[in-house]
Protein backbone atom coordinates (compact mmCIF):
# COMPACT_ATOMS: atom_id res chain seq x y z
CA UNK A 1 0.00 0.00 0.00
CA UNK A 2 3.03 2.12 0.64
CA UNK A 3 4.44 1.51 -2.50
CA UNK A 4 1.30 3.22 -3.87
CA UNK A 5 1.87 6.66 -2.04
CA UNK A 6 4.22 9.16 -3.08
CA UNK A 7 4.73 12.33 -2.50
CA UNK A 8 4.11 15.04 -4.91
CA UNK A 9 4.41 18.12 -2.47
CA UNK A 10 6.56 17.37 1.09
CA UNK A 11 3.86 16.82 3.72
CA UNK A 12 1.27 15.49 1.18
CA UNK A 13 0.63 12.22 -0.22
CA UNK A 14 -1.48 11.51 -3.42
CA UNK A 15 -3.92 8.38 -3.52
CA UNK A 16 -3.81 6.17 -6.82
CA UNK A 17 -7.11 4.00 -7.77
CA UNK A 18 -5.08 0.43 -7.24
CA UNK A 19 -4.69 2.38 -3.54
CA UNK A 20 -8.49 2.73 -3.21
CA UNK A 21 -9.34 -0.89 -4.21
CA UNK A 22 -7.07 -1.97 -1.98
CA UNK A 23 -8.52 -0.08 1.27
CA UNK A 24 -11.98 -0.86 -0.30
CA UNK A 25 -11.29 -4.59 0.03
CA UNK A 26 -9.47 -4.14 3.42
CA UNK A 27 -12.62 -2.32 4.53
CA UNK A 28 -14.97 -5.38 2.85
CA UNK A 29 -16.44 -2.81 0.69
CA UNK A 30 -17.93 -2.97 -2.88
CA UNK A 31 -16.42 0.18 -5.00
CA UNK A 32 -17.86 0.80 -8.18
CA UNK A 33 -14.99 1.66 -10.50
CA UNK A 34 -16.61 4.85 -11.72
CA UNK A 35 -16.77 6.08 -7.66
CA UNK A 36 -12.58 5.63 -7.52
CA UNK A 37 -11.84 8.84 -8.79
CA UNK A 38 -13.82 10.35 -6.26
CA UNK A 39 -12.55 8.14 -3.53
CA UNK A 40 -9.04 9.03 -4.27
CA UNK A 41 -10.18 12.94 -4.38
CA UNK A 42 -12.13 12.40 -0.28
CA UNK A 43 -9.43 10.12 0.55
CA UNK A 44 -6.83 12.79 -0.38
CA UNK A 45 -8.52 15.30 1.43
CA UNK A 46 -8.33 13.50 4.39
CA UNK A 47 -4.88 12.81 4.05
CA UNK A 48 -4.28 16.77 3.26
CA UNK A 49 -6.21 17.14 7.03
CA UNK A 50 -4.16 15.04 8.75
CA UNK A 51 -1.00 16.43 7.64
CA UNK A 52 -2.59 19.97 8.41
CA UNK A 53 -3.05 18.99 12.25
CA UNK A 54 0.07 16.45 12.55
CA UNK A 55 2.03 20.05 11.73
CA UNK A 56 0.24 22.23 13.96
CA UNK A 57 2.11 23.67 16.69
CA UNK A 58 1.72 21.72 19.89
CA UNK A 59 4.23 23.01 22.06
CA UNK A 60 3.91 23.73 25.51
CA UNK A 61 -0.04 22.46 24.98
CA UNK A 62 -1.02 19.51 27.69
CA UNK A 63 -3.13 16.95 26.91
CA UNK A 64 -6.72 17.22 27.21
CA UNK A 65 -9.15 14.35 27.36
CA UNK A 66 -11.83 16.92 27.53
CA UNK A 67 -11.74 20.62 26.77
CA UNK A 68 -13.64 21.92 28.93
CA UNK A 69 -12.78 21.30 33.24
CA UNK A 70 -16.05 20.64 34.06
CA UNK A 71 -17.10 18.73 37.49
CA UNK A 72 -20.61 17.53 37.37
CA UNK A 73 -22.41 18.20 40.54
CA UNK A 74 -23.61 15.50 42.55
CA UNK A 75 -27.23 15.32 44.29
CA UNK A 76 -27.73 13.46 47.55
CA UNK A 77 -29.41 10.12 47.15
CA UNK A 78 -32.17 10.57 48.38
CA UNK A 79 -35.81 9.41 48.12
CA UNK A 80 -38.21 12.18 46.80
CA UNK A 81 -40.91 10.11 46.04
CA UNK A 82 -43.20 8.09 47.89
CA UNK A 83 -44.00 4.65 46.95
CA UNK A 84 -47.16 5.10 44.55
CA UNK A 85 -47.36 1.79 43.00
CA UNK A 86 -51.13 1.12 44.41
CA UNK A 87 -51.75 4.04 42.44
CA UNK A 88 -50.42 3.08 39.20
CA UNK A 89 -51.37 -0.63 39.41
CA UNK A 90 -55.09 1.47 39.36
CA UNK A 91 -54.67 2.31 35.96
CA UNK A 92 -53.11 -0.57 34.40
CA UNK A 93 -55.82 -2.66 32.51
CA UNK A 94 -55.58 -5.78 34.24
CA UNK A 95 -53.19 -6.08 37.41
CA UNK A 96 -52.95 -9.26 39.92
CA UNK A 97 -50.57 -9.57 42.60
CA UNK A 98 -48.76 -6.38 42.13
CA UNK A 99 -48.06 -7.00 38.37
CA UNK A 100 -49.48 -5.44 34.87
CA UNK A 101 -51.20 -7.97 32.92
CA UNK A 102 -50.34 -7.65 29.66
CA UNK A 103 -51.53 -9.76 26.32
CA UNK A 104 -49.23 -12.23 24.67
CA UNK A 105 -47.87 -10.72 21.73
CA UNK A 106 -45.36 -13.97 20.89
CA UNK A 107 -46.73 -17.30 20.38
Amino acid sequence: MLAALHHDVPGTMSIDHTTVRRIARLARLAVDEAQLPHLAEELQRVLHLAGQLGAANIEGIAPLAHPHDQVLPWRDDAVTEGDRADEFLKLAPEANGGLYLVPKVIE
